[in-house]
């Protein structure tokens, strides 16, 4: 798609796509193309569909962390599902870290936060 501008950073007149189909962080089917799920399609330039992936990722672990926290049910209940996302995080916050405006996608303080946290409760 060529029309329209990038629904994170608005660049225009760059090729622009949607993963909308695919699996999350721990191996779970995502599908946002259902009606009932995406009404409001969203678009992104080559770098923001990157970041848009690792706030995909983020959101994910960070969602299990606070399973993990409450004491539910979490796939980071496995020693190498929560030593992956640790990992993970790492790498989301080295690359967030690399953009020279940062993203609008991700805040490098909250991946830092949780970097924190996983420390903490280990």
């Amino acid at each position: 798609m060529d029309a329209g501008s990038c629904n994170a950073c608005s660049t225009a007149g760059t090729p622009l796509m949607k993963y909308s189909l695919g699996k999350d962080f721990f191996g779970r089917a995502y599908d946002r193309l259902s009606p009932a799920s995406d009404q409001s399609p969203k678009w992104y330039c080559e770098p923001c569909s990157m970041m848009k992936n690792l706030q995909r990722d983020f959101r994910d672990i960070r969602t299990e962390f606070d399973k993990l926290s409450k004491g539910q049910a979490s796939a980071l209940s496995e020693p190498e599902a929560k030593q992956r996302a640790q990992l993970r995080l790492r790498e989301i916050a080295a690359i967030a870290g690399t953009q020279a405006t940062g993203s609008p996608l991700i805040n490098s303080t909250d991946v830092t936060q949780l970097i924190e946290q996983f420390h903490a409760h280990a």
